[in-house]
């Protein structure tokens, strides 16, 4: 019989054999995985240049709306500003043109401020939109026609009533002399 030395080496051979092939599959498994890594993090730069390359767009776009409406304002406040100094200084010669008529003399310095407070106020409230006073005025309009033609019409009847009304006292009147006449 066989002391069993046979069993053994077929044995620790399998034993051998099974870890040469967890050995290979686990090379594989690292190798895969490491490769996986790999292009996770190469996909993440790529996602990251991307993303700063959008936000720079995105800033670039914003900086320039904002320089040209920053431009716009300053443009309209310019010539707010040109218009109010125009306004004044007429204001100011208006109110000193006024004075001489009135009084033959200079104007005081009070007198022109004034009046170029008021000038500038007037500039202000022309600046108001023309559309919005527009449309209140056509309502008003709009409110006021009907009504003036219906006073229209209802005022001859009211006078021809009144006029019916102030003549029947008069014929009666007439009537009563005449009776009175006759008696």
């Amino acid at each position: 019989m066989s002391n069993g030395n046979g069993v053994t080496a077929t044995l620790s051979g399998a034993a051998e054999s099974v870890k040469d092939k967890a050995v290979e599959i686990g090379e594989a498994v690292a190798s895969t995985a490491s490769a996986t890594v790999a292009k996770a993090k190469k996909a993440a730069k790529k996602a990251r240049k991307t993303v700063k390359a959008d936000i720079a767009k995105a800033k670039k776009a914003v900086a320039k709306r904002t320089d040209k409406a920053s431009k716009a304002v300053k443009k309209t406040v310019a010539k707010a500003k040109k218009k109010l100094a125009a306004a004044s200084a007429s204001a100011k010669a208006e109110a000193a043109s006024l004075q001489k008529k009135v009084t033959g003399k200079k104007a005081t310095k009070k007198t022109a401020k004034k009046a170029a407070k008021k000038a500038t106020r007037k500039a202000a409230v022309k600046k108001a939109p023309a559309r919005k006073t527009a449309k209140k005025a056509v309502k008003k309009v709009a409110r006021k026609a009907p009504v003036k033609k219906a006073a229209r019409k209802a005022a001859p009847k009211k006078a021809a009533k009144k006029a019916v009304r102030k003549a029947a006292p008069k014929k009666a009147a007439k009537k009563a002399a005449k009776k009175a006449a006759r008696k």
